[in-house]
């Protein structure tokens, strides 16, 4: 038996584009090159964001664009797709692991407090969070909801992996990124650790995504190693932009797929 098993993880916080068809079909292409099986995952979790509108909105287009996946929740011999609003109990051993391992710890600072202290800011722009506000006990706590819960990144690190598009790829923390979230007062687990623990889960072998999010795999690759769970492989797509050179948006009605189904237009002229 065939041990590939990809995935495709739509948000449903907008309706998809251009760059999400390339990737998703990008994603079925490889699962049928190597007789594997694709996975449907809606990821909405972030339910002041998520509507129910572009979760249909999402099966429609990709109905429209003919991908297919092969396994979810079966009603009535249809594989409808997972939905991680229906797995916060999984998000929640997750949590519970890191805290007891000591590698997360909660966080009341606001965003204004973090940056009056930092007065730093990562390589790609972000406020590097100060390695002097983390707390240092979390013991007593047992729920993760009214704090903001974030990870202990280990100093002065540089994680590497290879991409099987773009090669040799390479983050060093403190300049990179730092102490990441993990889980929000609203008690909303943050994607690291949704995407993480699903993927172990499911048993996923290769993930495939748009490229904006190759440093998300160097802070995966820390919660992977956490769990002392094995690192999947991953394929990070080029980004689709728009003519002026910009990536494109959920918002941009004019380049949603729903947008460009309604007006008719051939599926296969998007490829």
């Amino acid at each position: 038996m065939n041990s590939y098993r990809g995935r495709i993880a739509p948000t449903p916080t907008g309706f998809l584009h251009k760059g999400h068809a390339k990737t998703f079909k990008t994603a079925e292409n490889r699962a049928k090159s190597k007789n594997g099986t694709l996975i449907l995952r809606i990821e909405d979790i972030d339910h002041q964001r998520c509507k129910d509108q572009y979760t249909d909105a999402i099966l429609k287009d990709l109905q429209w664009v003919g991908i297919e996946w092969q396994e979810g929740p079966d009603h009535g011999g249809q594989f409808t797709p997972y939905h991680q609003s229906q797995r916060i109990p999984h998000f929640l051993k997750t949590w519970e692991t890191l805290r007891k391992k000591g590698f997360i710890y909660p966080c009341q600072l606001s965003r204004k407090d973090i940056l009056n202290a930092s007065g730093k800011k990562t390589s790609n722009g972000e406020i590097l969070f100060p390695n002097s506000l983390r707390s240092k006990d979390n013991s007593n706590i047992k729920s993760p909801d009214s704090y903001n819960w974030r990870f202990n990144v280990p100093e002065n690190r540089t994680i590497e992996f290879i991409d099987l598009n773009y090669g040799k790829c390479s983050y060093t923390t403190g300049i990179d990124f730092g102490d990441f979230m993990i889980w929000n007062r609203d008690n909303i687990p943050s994607y690291e650790l949704a995407v993480v623990t699903d993927d172990i889960a499911m048993k996923i072998t290769e993930v495939v995504r748009g490229a904006d999010l190759l440093i998300s795999t160097a802070r995966q690759i820390l919660i992977y190693e956490a769990l002392n769970q094995p690192v999947p492989a991953f394929y990070h797509c080029d980004l689709v932009t728009n003519e002026h050179g910009e990536k494109l948006a959920k918002q941009a009605k004019s380049e949603s797929l729903s947008e460009l189904r309604k007006q008719g237009v051939d599926p296969q002229s998007l490829f």
